[in-house]
């Protein structure tokens, strides 16, 4: 929490767009460092402007306060981009939240996810599959990840519920926000059975151009996108174009060819994305990446308990490091970044984790557990 109100700081700024937060970042470590800064310091960044550096000379940190009082009161966790328990497939699409702000839990299982979404305005028989689909792809073991929108969304999370198994629902405002009204009772299921989460921080109010911009978390938390029922223009096939972009699958539902809710998942089909008529058609285009979720699960759990029953034989610093590997190689700069060591002190723990057989190095500065 002491790290984390100068990220709310610096992410609740008013008149500092994403843009300029990015580059800034991109010069300094951490939101801390941008908080000691002086003006002479952010005078040298030439794409800050006057007014942005009044307002990042302004180091007063009440909202931020407000904003972890709310959190605290609420029960809201926030996790940084910079963290160890930050999604790793979310992390690797173009312009990844820097802040996730979580009601619930989320679950090194959620790896294995799909993002199940379509039309607000969606048909009888399109909440009826979306249910179907994603209850029997949450009792195979797979996180459902929608929007907690109106129709396909909410049938889609209700699906995976009533299979008593995980959901996560993204919001595009505050998680301390029900939106739409009617959902409050499935979003207190979600929270007890997945997560709630959003890139805004708790008091952001739901705007149309928001809903857009979560799309990619969606996309970016999923292995594949399935779309159920889609106009031409709907906010779905945005969804699956990003998941496109991050070089996930896409499937899509057929429907009947007078239907306008059809137009979209057709022309999906028609452009490549896989036909969905059984949960199957999902599992057999995913299955390789599944099971290597699950092995690294184990692999990793079975580790977590061979460092948690040596901890009298590890130090601080050695836990850290081992908690942050897996079972493939990792390179020492992200290991850097997820543990927030130095070089110097990294490669000091590290020889010394090498020697006890520990880990193992690879050719390019790339570690792994042994």
């Amino acid at each position: 929490m002491d790290k984390l109100i100068y990220w709310l700081w610096l992410e609740s700024m008013e008149g500092l767009g994403k843009v300029k937060i990015g580059r800034l970042l991109e010069h300094f470590e951490n939101p801390e460092e941008v908080w000691r800064a002086d003006v002479r310091v952010l005078k040298a960044i030439r794409t800050l402007a006057d007014k942005d550096i009044n307002h990042l000379c302004n180091k007063d940190l009440s909202k931020a306060k407000k904003i972890l009082d709310t959190m605290h009161r609420m029960k809201i966790q926030a996790i940084t981009i910079q963290d160890i328990a930050y999604p790793e497939r979310l992390k690797h699409i173009f312009d990844p939240p820097r802040i996730l702000f979580i009601r619930g839990e989320l679950k090194p299982s959620d790896e294995a996810a799909i993002a199940v979404v379509g039309s607000r305005k969606a048909s009888v028989y399109g909440k009826k599959v979306a249910e179907i689909l994603s209850n029997e792809l949450a009792q195979c073991g797979i996180t459902v990840v929608s929007g907690m929108a109106r129709g396909i969304d909410s049938f889609a999370h209700k699906g995976a519920l009533k299979a008593g198994k995980r959901t996560i629902a993204v919001l595009g405002c505050g998680v301390d926000i029900v939106y739409p009204k009617e959902n409050s009772e499935l979003m207190g299921y979600i929270i007890k059975h997945g997560a709630v989460v959003s890139e805004y921080y708790p008091g952001v109010q739901p705007i149309p151009a928001y809903f857009p911009l979560r799309n990619r978390i969606i996309s970016g938390l999923s292995l594949g996108t399935l779309v159920i029922e889609a106009g031409e223009k709907s906010g779905s096939l945005i969804t699956a174009s990003l998941a496109l972009e991050h070089g996930r699958e896409v499937f899509a539902v057929p429907g009947n060819i007078d239907q306008p809710l059809s137009k979209g998942t057709n022309s999906l089909i028609k452009q490549g994305a896989k036909l969905v008529g059984s949960v199957d058609d999902i599992l057999e285009e995913i299955s390789t990446q599944i099971s290597i979720i699950n092995r690294e699960l184990c692999n990793t759990n079975t580790n977590f308990k061979r460092i948690n029953d040596s901890k009298e034989l590890l130090s601080e610093e050695q836990k850290i490091i081992l908690r942050t590997m897996a079972t493939t190689p990792v390179h020492i700069d992200e290991l850097c970044v997820k543990t927030g060591f130095s070089v110097q002190k990294l490669n000091a723990v590290l020889t010394i984790l090498e020697m006890e057989g520990w880990i193992q190095q690879l050719p390019g500065q790339r570690f792994m557990l042994e």
